[in-house]
């Protein structure tokens, strides 16, 4: 079963999102399970305290490495990676998401306050990732973010796996691809009834029966729209599978 462990000095916010719909259901069902572990538990003081002054001054309060080490010890790796969620990691994508599922689970370390002691990191081979180009009160939301990401890869989780082939990012999974064959493009647009909504139509092809020029409507309308709002996709080059495990950090 795939198992996510989570570090944080807020278990309280979980699982919110996570157990809710096709995730809740698929927790139910035994498919996948989650546990929090309080990281203010393994405090040294009466305070509950698991943060001090960073080394060589500056604002704000930074993670102990021996508090958190305590508590990352605790847990049962099982050949799971320790992830530590950060602004600075490499970002959170499809493929890394997809590995993930694949495995046999992962333990998040959420951080709060300036971040967590550099020795930590090292002493426990944690993976710095980042779910974005921003900056969060703490690795909690984010959390969430991955473990969702994954959660809904592993079988069994979503009902028809080919609503998984054609969205964006999941040209592995057999979704659509730019003109070149390793191009990964933005899911196209999607339509349902009714056939008129507000005077706008849906597009007569994607009623006409006709697979093929469907197949190629909706590739078409892939690519227009990574070229207009992900040029980057596109521009920088094809994504390559090659580079998944590569350090793509900010």
């Amino acid at each position: 079963m795939w198992r996510a462990s989570i570090l944080t000095i807020h278990p309280e916010l979980f699982p919110g999102p996570l157990d809710a719909s096709v995730l809740g259901r698929a927790r139910g069902e035994g498919i996948w399970e989650f546990d929090t572990i309080n990281l203010r538990d393994f405090s040294d003081n009466r305070y509950g305290s698991i943060d001090d002054t960073p080394a060589g001054g500056g604002a704000g309060l930074v993670m102990r490495a021996d508090i958190l080490a305590a508590a990352v010890d605790s847990v049962d790796r099982n050949d799971r990676p320790l992830i530590y969620l950060s602004p600075r990691g490499r970002p959170l994508n499809q493929a890394l998401a997809r590995d993930l599922a694949k495995g046999p689970g992962l333990i998040a370390l959420c951080g709060r306050f300036e971040g967590v002691d550099e020795r930590l990191i090292d002493a426990r081979g944690a993976i710095e990732v980042s779910i974005g180009d921003f900056v969060l009160a703490g690795g909690e939301v984010a959390a969430m973010a991955m473990i969702e990401a994954c959660v809904r890869l592993i079988p069994g989780v979503l009902g028809s796996p080919l609503s998984l082939g054609e969205e964006s990012f999941s040209a592995d999974e057999g979704g659509f691809r730019g003109r070149d064959s390793e191009e990964i493009l933005l899911e196209y647009p999607q339509y349902t009834r009714p056939r008129i909504f507000e005077g706008r139509e849906i597009p007569p092809v994607l009623l006409s029966g006709d697979h093929k020029k469907i197949a190629e409507w909706r590739r078409a309308k892939a690519e227009e729209i990574t070229r207009a709002r992900r040029p980057d996709l596109i521009a920088s080059g094809p994504i390559r599978r090659d580079n998944k495990d590569k350090d793509q950090g900010r």
